[in-house]
């Protein structure tokens, strides 16, 4: 395969990325995983997000793209759309079919011929572990992610790509000392989700309130515990008596492989309105098991504690290094309360979603003795 690639980060970011997938299918292999999707090499990696990234800057009636490719052969996908022939993969096709294929779950299906070029044979919404999955964000913001093991939750991101700027996910953050379980469950590739995960459901919930736009505060405190009473100003705006269960109860139901498709749709709406809920002034409060308690509660200082004066800031991107500031520097009122929240309930995590779609996991280290905030907006696109 002969590339010119003119866009600089996709050579840059290519050999990284390479190196993620030869791990993936070599630990698929080890475990016997079952039927995995080919590994690209680097030069298919480079060529499509070469393409990918100029198309990304292109209009279609007025519209930029919004696209999915993933990197396998039709046989490998489930009841796949097949074109009688296979359209080369330019930046102009990429622009003119994707109005066919911006609906989550979709993505055109790419592969190679015996001349090596790449062609679009199709699109599809079944695709094996591990696939390799290029989705264009918006103009010049590519993330190049792949399925989780058995397909159930978010799909792992290992590189995100703005202009000239590359993010290539740090994978071993999350065996970190003080790695909350919500990072290290963004992180591990390798590991099975149970569909009944509260983790899993609380990623979807991350992922819903940056996507909602409106920025927004999720506190989630241990089942049973009240004492994050005292870190909230009363009386609370929004209050929920009893805790609204819906999905805690979904998560106890016993999922047939038949009624999988409904139960899914139900979680989805029922996450998408709990995300909503942190778009209204103030933090949405929720338990462990995935009970909301409360929304629109400000946040105040503990009456048994002091101002929070430094966290410490990381992100799990490859050549980042941590940082320890005031908490005033991190971000605005939202990053501020929520540092200082986790501060006195140690036992308690909050979420915070910027309008300009930055997000941090604040958690207590005992390690360092500090909050800890992980910037994982990188790992949520």
């Amino acid at each position: 395969m002969t590339i010119k690639s003119t866009y600089q980060a996709a050579s840059l970011a290519a050999p990284a990325i390479e190196s993620h997938f030869a791990e993936l299918v070599e630990t698929s292999k080890h475990d016997n995983l079952g039927e995995i999707a080919p590994k690209p090499t680097q030069l298919i990696i480079e060529a499509i997000i070469d393409v990918a990234f100029w198309a990304s800057l292109r209009k279609e009636e007025g519209s930029s793209p919004k696209i999915s490719l993933a990197y396998l052969p039709p046989s490998l996908s489930v009841h796949p759309l097949i074109f009688e022939k296979p359209i080369l993969l330019t930046p102009e096709v990429l622009t003119k079919l994707a109005p066919a294929a911006e609906h989550a779950g979709i993505h055109l299906g790419v592969w190679h011929q015996e001349n090596n070029e790449l062609y679009i044979w199709g699109t599809t919404r079944h695709i094996p572990d591990h696939t390799f999955v290029l989705e264009v964000i918006e103009p010049g913001l590519l993330v190049i992610k792949h399925r989780r093991i058995h397909g159930f939750g978010k799909f792992i991101n290992v590189a995100v790509l703005k202009g000239d700027e590359i993010k290539i996910i740090d994978s071993l953050s999350k065996s970190l000392p003080d790695c909350p379980a919500l990072l290290s469950s963004l992180l591990d590739f390798t590991a099975t989700t149970d569909i009944n995960n509260p983790l899993n459901v609380l990623i979807q919930l991350a992922a819903s309130m940056r996507a909602h736009g409106h920025g927004g505060s999720l506190l989630v405190v241990p089942e049973g515990s009240e004492s994050w009473r005292d870190s909230i100003i009363k009386p609370i705006s929004y209050p929920v008596t009893p805790p609204f269960k819906e999905l805690r109860n979904l998560l106890a139901q016993n999922i047939e492989e038949k009624s999988m498709p409904l139960w899914q749709d139900e979680v989805n709406r029922t996450v998408e309105s709990l995300a909503g809920l942190t778009a209204v002034d103030g933090a949405t409060i929720i338990n462990d098991q995935m009970e909301l308690l409360a929304f629109g509660a400000k946040i105040g200082l503990s009456s048994s504690s002091s101002p929070v004066n430094e966290i410490l800031v990381t992100e799990p991107v490859i050549g980042t290094s941590g940082k320890i500031i005031h908490p005033s520097l991190n971000g605005g009122t939202r990053h501020l309360s929520a540092a200082q929240f986790v501060f006195d309930q140690r036992d308690a995590i909050a979420l915070i979603s910027s309008q300009d779609g930055r997000f941090s996991i604040f958690s207590w280290s005992p390690c360092e003795g500090l909050v800890h905030a992980h910037s994982v907006d990188a790992l949520l696109l």
